[in-house]
């Protein structure tokens, strides 16, 4: 039997399957197009995705009508396929509790209606392809086990499948399985790093451990507005949680934000920032695990790099590796790189938005002294370095942008509201005084409303979050009048843009980005104006793929994603706007 052809889909259509340390893209035709091992920033053992050509695929043979849907508060996946004979579905999970060095990954296929003809094939590499499936065997068992490189793999439940033609690198084991009416087969490959995959349980109990790990893990959303999705915006960002508590921003790299224009990045990171966004809407639901595991991954990275605090690392708190390109095609319209620039800049925005994180967990009494120590750090590190140049939250260019220092002046007064102290709120409260002195001088508008830098005259879509975070009332005329100038320069159609990019009309230098749409929804909410706070949040949650993942921009014409996927603080603003307009 030959192996199937990979060939992507549109980002819309893939669902995630994730465990917290790595996570697998599903395609619609059953095919696992992505998943890094043993890590999120590991080399991918499927990576088809990107062109490679390893991938594990279950689907039924002939024509099919291919749909799906997630079992509530889970990231337990059920593709769903409408043949000519019936239908076919396959459940699909990275089983839980999860561990750093093992992924076990369920497929149950079955005959929900009528019978079922299903091919499967796995293919497995290492290193992006470097390596295939070395030393393939068959225990007496019937498991299929082989090497990739240092990864050891094991596959139950495909007995009857035989090796295709060709070289390690590119050899598969392929079958086809016919199913009664009624009937199911369960597939386990269980990837091991470093030994040989330990005796498994049967698969009831995993398919059982693993749902019950998701009720445990996820809150009551139930007051929540659109609860739905607001639970399933949890949901995601758990699984993209590592053990260690940091959450990476996305489980890809390389997919483009804009097709041939050079711009695409890998996000298998945890930056500060998306962190504290995570944390901060956790926050305003309650005081539930990811919030503390946001609070402690913070804590841990400003005690121990202080001022010199990187805006990512990986989920083993390590500096994130710098760019190098692989040897595979790319994502069409995107390029083949691994590793990120990011590590070798400074970003000032990311002790104002620690320090929003913090006060968050005060409020909840969920600081500690670690805690504390860590926000004296990051009001020592806003003091040595407000007047240093920082590449800002779009990482661009060294300048002195406004909304860094305006978040940090957030950061500084939500923290003093919740200080146990008497004498550092008011220290506190004089330097957020200070900068937010400081960008009125010197990146106030003509018109009234703040600029970007001081420099550059131009409107950011970041710079509502100097209300929304409470740098400055929303009251305030400044305020006001940045929240009009964005509403009247960088909207269409209930999207919203982060600034005007390359002198070119909205939308055509890149997507909407959906994070200022939710911004634009708490801007009006705390402003009172419900009707147009409701008319954003909607029009943005719809922007989703039709797993409900969001990526980071959304092609208002086309109507597709673009960007990485799933990336996670989308879903975290979706969660606080669901949250704070209910």
């Amino acid at each position: 039997m030959s192996r199937p052809a990979t060939f992507p889909h549109a980002l819309r259509d893939y669902a995630l399957l994730a465990d917290g340390e790595r996570g697998v893209l599903v395609g619609p035709r059953g095919d696992f197009a992505w998943m890094c091992f043993p890590r999120w920033h590991d080399g991918a053992v499927f990576s088809s995705l990107v062109g490679g050509t390893s991938s594990y695929a279950v689907a039924p043979r002939g024509r099919f009508v291919w749909g799906g849907y997630y079992e509530p508060g889970t990231l337990i996946w059920r593709s769903r396929w409408v043949t000519e004979e019936g239908v076919v579905e396959c459940r699909e999970a990275l089983a839980l509790p999860s561990t750093p060095e093992r992924a076990i990954v369920l497929r149950r296929v079955s005959a929900a209606r009528g019978p079922a003809r299903v091919q499967v094939a796995l293919a497995g590499g290492a290193e992006f392809d470097r390596h295939g499936m070395a030393r393939l065997r068959q225990d007496e068992d019937g498991a299929w086990c082989a090497e990739l490189g240092e990864t050891r793999m094991r596959w139950l439940g495909g007995g009857e499948a035989k090796p295709t033609d060709g070289s390690s690198r590119k050899r598969a084991l392929a079958m086809e399985i016919e199913l009664e009416p009624g009937e199911e087969r369960d597939l386990v490959l269980v990837l091991q790093h470093g030994e040989a995959p330990a005796a498994l349980h049967p698969a009831d109990e995993l398919w059982n451990a693993t749902e019950e790990d998701w009720k445990a893990r996820v809150p009551d959303v139930s007051e929540c507005l659109a609860s739905r999705d607001a639970e399933h915006a949890y949901v995601v960002m758990s699984g993209l949680t590592a053990e260690s508590g940091a959450m990476v921003a996305a489980a890809t790299t390389s997919l483009p934000e804009r097709a041939e224009r050079g711009r695409n990045y890998d996000y298998r990171y945890a930056w500060i920032r998306d962190q504290c966004y995570a944390g901060q809407a956790v926050a305003a639901l309650g005081p539930h695990r990811l919030m503390d595991d946001a609070v402690r991954f913070a804590v841990g990275r400003l005690l121990a790099d202080g001022p010199d605090l990187m805006p990512a690392y990986t989920v083993e708190e390590k500096p994130v590796p710098q760019e190098k390109r692989l040897s595979l095609p790319g994502f069409p319209g995107g390029e083949d790189i691994v590793g990120n620039r990011v590590r070798d800049q400074f970003q000032l925005d990311a002790f104002g938005e620690a320090l929003l994180l913090l006060a968050s967990a005060a409020r909840h009494d969920h600081l500690d002294a670690d805690g504390w120590r860590a926000a004296e750090v990051a009001v020592e590190a806003i003091e040595q370095r407000w007047r240093d140049a920082d590449a800002g939250i779009w990482e661009l260019e060294p300048a002195l942008w406004t909304h860094s220092r305006l978040v940090c002046a957030a950061g500084l007064r939500q923290i003093a509201a919740h200080s146990p102290g008497q004498e550092q709120p008011a220290g506190w409260l004089a330097l957020a005084d200070k900068l937010v002195a400081e960008a009125a001088a010197t990146a106030l508008h003509p018109s009234g409303r703040w600029q970007r830098t001081v420099e550059d005259p131009r409107l950011d879509a970041s710079l509502l979050l100097a209300a929304i975070r409470g740098a400055v009332p929303a009251e305030d005329p400044r305020s006001i009048a940045t929240l009009q100038a964005v509403a009247d320069e960088l909207t269409e159609d209930g999207y919203c843009y982060r600034f005007q990019a390359e002198e070119l009309p909205l939308g055509q230098a890149e997507g909407a980005f959906l994070l200022c749409g939710f911004w634009m929804a708490l801007a009006y909410a705390q402003r009172g104006d419900t009707p147009r706070a409701l008319a954003w949040f909607e029009r943005n949650r719809a922007a989703c793929g039709t797993p409900g993942l969001f990526s980071e921009e959304f092609d208002v014409r086309q109507r597709q994603l673009r960007g990485n996927l799933p990336q996670a603080f989308v879903h975290a603003l979706m969660l606080e706007c669901a949250v704070k307009l209910a």
